[in-house]
Protein backbone atom coordinates (compact mmCIF):
# COMPACT_ATOMS: atom_id res chain seq x y z
CA UNK A 1 0.00 0.00 0.00
CA UNK A 2 1.46 3.33 -1.05
CA UNK A 3 2.11 5.77 1.73
CA UNK A 4 0.70 9.27 1.60
CA UNK A 5 2.63 12.34 2.62
CA UNK A 6 0.63 14.84 4.66
CA UNK A 7 0.26 18.23 3.01
CA UNK A 8 1.34 21.15 5.15
CA UNK A 9 -1.48 23.59 5.85
CA UNK A 10 -0.96 27.35 5.60
CA UNK A 11 -3.03 29.94 7.42
CA UNK A 12 -4.33 32.66 5.10
CA UNK A 13 -3.27 36.20 5.88
CA UNK A 14 -4.70 39.53 4.74
CA UNK A 15 -2.70 39.63 1.47
CA UNK A 16 -3.63 36.03 0.62
CA UNK A 17 -7.32 36.77 1.20
CA UNK A 18 -7.27 39.90 -0.99
CA UNK A 19 -5.38 38.10 -3.75
CA UNK A 20 -7.94 35.29 -3.78
CA UNK A 21 -10.81 37.79 -3.87
CA UNK A 22 -9.27 39.77 -6.76
CA UNK A 23 -8.51 36.58 -8.70
CA UNK A 24 -12.07 35.43 -8.19
CA UNK A 25 -13.46 38.73 -9.46
CA UNK A 26 -11.13 38.82 -12.51
CA UNK A 27 -12.02 35.28 -13.54
CA UNK A 28 -15.76 35.32 -12.85
CA UNK A 29 -18.23 34.46 -15.60
CA UNK A 30 -19.46 37.74 -17.16
CA UNK A 31 -22.83 36.08 -17.77
CA UNK A 32 -23.05 34.94 -14.17
CA UNK A 33 -21.12 37.49 -12.08
CA UNK A 34 -20.72 37.35 -8.30
CA UNK A 35 -23.84 38.60 -6.58
CA UNK A 36 -23.72 41.64 -4.36
CA UNK A 37 -24.60 39.53 -1.32
CA UNK A 38 -21.72 37.10 -2.01
CA UNK A 39 -19.32 40.00 -2.43
CA UNK A 40 -20.54 41.59 0.80
CA UNK A 41 -20.18 38.29 2.64
CA UNK A 42 -16.58 37.89 1.52
CA UNK A 43 -15.78 41.47 2.49
CA UNK A 44 -17.29 40.78 5.91
CA UNK A 45 -15.02 37.72 6.22
CA UNK A 46 -12.04 39.86 5.33
CA UNK A 47 -13.06 42.46 7.93
CA UNK A 48 -13.31 39.73 10.57
CA UNK A 49 -9.90 38.35 9.55
CA UNK A 50 -8.36 41.81 9.80
CA UNK A 51 -9.82 42.38 13.27
CA UNK A 52 -8.64 38.97 14.50
CA UNK A 53 -5.15 39.67 13.14
CA UNK A 54 -5.01 42.98 15.00
CA UNK A 55 -6.28 41.37 18.21
CA UNK A 56 -3.69 38.60 17.90
CA UNK A 57 -0.92 41.17 17.40
CA UNK A 58 -2.08 43.15 20.43
CA UNK A 59 -2.17 40.01 22.57
CA UNK A 60 1.35 39.04 21.50
CA UNK A 61 2.64 42.51 22.35
CA UNK A 62 0.92 42.35 25.74
CA UNK A 63 2.38 38.91 26.49
CA UNK A 64 5.87 40.04 25.48
CA UNK A 65 5.59 43.17 27.62
CA UNK A 66 4.40 41.12 30.61
CA UNK A 67 7.30 38.70 30.16
CA UNK A 68 9.84 41.54 30.09
CA UNK A 69 8.25 43.16 33.15
CA UNK A 70 8.24 39.85 35.04
CA UNK A 71 11.90 39.21 34.20
CA UNK A 72 12.86 42.73 35.31
CA UNK A 73 11.06 42.30 38.65
CA UNK A 74 12.63 38.87 39.23
CA UNK A 75 16.11 40.20 38.41
CA UNK A 76 15.64 43.13 40.79
CA UNK A 77 14.42 40.87 43.60
CA UNK A 78 17.25 38.39 43.00
CA UNK A 79 19.81 40.99 44.07
CA UNK A 80 18.21 41.13 47.53
CA UNK A 81 19.29 37.50 48.10
CA UNK A 82 22.97 38.47 48.31
CA UNK A 83 24.27 37.82 51.81
CA UNK A 84 21.42 35.47 52.66
CA UNK A 85 22.01 31.92 53.83
CA UNK A 86 20.16 29.41 51.68
CA UNK A 87 19.55 25.71 51.35
CA UNK A 88 19.47 24.45 47.78
CA UNK A 89 19.08 21.19 45.92
CA UNK A 90 22.57 20.35 44.66
CA UNK A 91 25.21 17.65 44.69
CA UNK A 92 28.24 19.72 43.66
CA UNK A 93 30.48 21.86 45.88
CA UNK A 94 33.48 24.10 45.46
CA UNK A 95 36.08 23.20 48.08
CA UNK A 96 38.66 25.89 48.86
CA UNK A 97 41.24 23.41 50.20
CA UNK A 98 40.86 24.49 53.83
CA UNK A 99 38.27 24.03 56.54
CA UNK A 100 35.21 21.78 56.61
CA UNK A 101 32.11 21.52 54.44
CA UNK A 102 28.58 20.64 55.52
CA UNK A 103 26.68 18.34 53.17
CA UNK A 104 22.97 17.72 53.62
CA UNK A 105 20.36 15.22 52.52
CA UNK A 106 16.72 14.44 53.15
CA UNK A 107 15.26 10.98 53.73
CA UNK A 108 11.52 10.45 53.09
CA UNK A 109 11.51 7.63 55.68
CA UNK A 110 13.89 6.25 58.28
CA UNK A 111 16.66 4.16 56.75
CA UNK A 112 18.66 1.14 57.83
CA UNK A 113 21.83 2.70 56.40
CA UNK A 114 22.90 5.95 54.74
CA UNK A 115 26.25 6.43 53.04
CA UNK A 116 27.59 9.70 51.66
CA UNK A 117 30.23 9.24 48.96
CA UNK A 118 32.36 12.20 47.84
CA UNK A 119 33.96 12.26 44.38
CA UNK A 120 36.61 14.47 42.81
CA UNK A 121 36.28 16.21 39.45
CA UNK A 122 37.37 13.06 37.62
CA UNK A 123 34.74 10.89 39.29
CA UNK A 124 37.15 9.11 41.64
CA UNK A 125 35.96 8.26 45.15
CA UNK A 126 37.59 10.57 47.68
CA UNK A 127 35.76 9.90 50.91
CA UNK A 128 33.01 7.60 52.19
CA UNK A 129 31.09 8.69 55.29
CA UNK A 130 28.31 6.92 57.17
CA UNK A 131 25.49 9.37 57.84
CA UNK A 132 22.36 9.58 59.97
CA UNK A 133 19.45 7.32 59.07
CA UNK A 134 16.73 9.53 60.56
CA UNK A 135 13.72 10.56 58.52
CA UNK A 136 13.86 14.17 57.33
CA UNK A 137 16.85 16.50 57.01
CA UNK A 138 20.31 15.20 57.91
CA UNK A 139 23.83 16.51 57.45
CA UNK A 140 27.42 15.34 57.62
CA UNK A 141 30.64 17.31 57.92
CA UNK A 142 33.49 16.64 55.51
CA UNK A 143 36.84 17.78 56.84
CA UNK A 144 38.52 17.92 53.42
CA UNK A 145 40.42 14.65 53.75
CA UNK A 146 40.26 11.43 51.74
CA UNK A 147 39.76 7.90 53.05
CA UNK A 148 43.50 7.74 53.84
CA UNK A 149 43.28 10.82 56.06
CA UNK A 150 45.20 12.99 53.60
CA UNK A 151 44.04 16.55 52.84
CA UNK A 152 42.72 17.11 49.35
CA UNK A 153 43.24 20.17 47.19
CA UNK A 154 40.80 22.85 46.19
CA UNK A 155 38.40 22.20 43.36
CA UNK A 156 34.97 20.96 42.40
CA UNK A 157 33.65 17.90 44.23
CA UNK A 158 30.35 16.06 44.07
CA UNK A 159 28.60 13.87 46.58
CA UNK A 160 26.01 11.13 46.39
CA UNK A 161 23.79 9.73 49.13
CA UNK A 162 22.94 6.03 49.08
CA UNK A 163 20.27 4.98 51.56
CA UNK A 164 18.57 1.63 52.16
CA UNK A 165 15.85 0.44 54.48
CA UNK A 166 16.18 -2.52 56.87
CA UNK A 167 15.43 -4.98 54.05
CA UNK A 168 18.11 -3.54 51.74
CA UNK A 169 15.67 -1.73 49.47
CA UNK A 170 16.98 1.58 48.16
CA UNK A 171 15.45 4.79 49.48
CA UNK A 172 15.42 7.90 47.32
CA UNK A 173 17.46 10.53 49.17
CA UNK A 174 17.56 14.19 48.10
CA UNK A 175 20.94 15.88 48.46
CA UNK A 176 21.35 19.57 49.17
CA UNK A 177 23.92 22.15 50.19
CA UNK A 178 23.76 25.09 52.58
CA UNK A 179 25.71 28.29 52.05
CA UNK A 180 25.71 32.05 51.55
CA UNK A 181 24.62 33.78 48.36
CA UNK A 182 27.66 35.79 47.27
CA UNK A 183 26.40 36.93 43.89
CA UNK A 184 23.70 36.81 41.21
CA UNK A 185 24.29 36.05 37.55
CA UNK A 186 21.89 36.59 34.65
CA UNK A 187 22.45 33.87 32.07
CA UNK A 188 20.67 32.85 28.87
CA UNK A 189 19.05 30.04 30.87
CA UNK A 190 17.74 32.36 33.57
CA UNK A 191 18.87 33.86 36.85
CA UNK A 192 21.31 31.85 38.99
CA UNK A 193 22.64 32.47 42.48
CA UNK A 194 26.30 31.98 43.34
CA UNK A 195 26.40 29.95 46.55
CA UNK A 196 29.93 29.29 47.80
CA UNK A 197 31.19 29.33 44.22
CA UNK A 198 28.41 27.16 42.77
CA UNK A 199 25.76 28.47 40.36
CA UNK A 200 22.33 27.51 41.68
CA UNK A 201 19.13 28.16 39.66
CA UNK A 202 16.34 29.96 41.51
CA UNK A 203 14.11 26.88 41.12
CA UNK A 204 16.61 24.82 43.17
CA UNK A 205 16.51 27.12 46.23
CA UNK A 206 14.69 25.24 49.00
CA UNK A 207 14.94 27.68 51.87
CA UNK A 208 16.14 31.23 52.58
CA UNK A 209 17.46 31.96 56.06
CA UNK A 210 18.64 35.11 57.83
Amino acid sequence: MASTTPIAQKTLGEDDFLNLLMTQMENQDPLNPMSGSDYAAQLAQFSSLDQLTQINGSLNQSINASSVLSSSINNALAATFIGKNVRATASSIQYTGTGSVSLGYNLPTSAGSATVTIYDGSGNVVKTIQGSTDQGDNSITWDGTNDNGQSVGSGTYTFQVSAKDSTGTAINATSYISGTVTGVRYTSNGTVFVVDGEEIPLSDILEIME
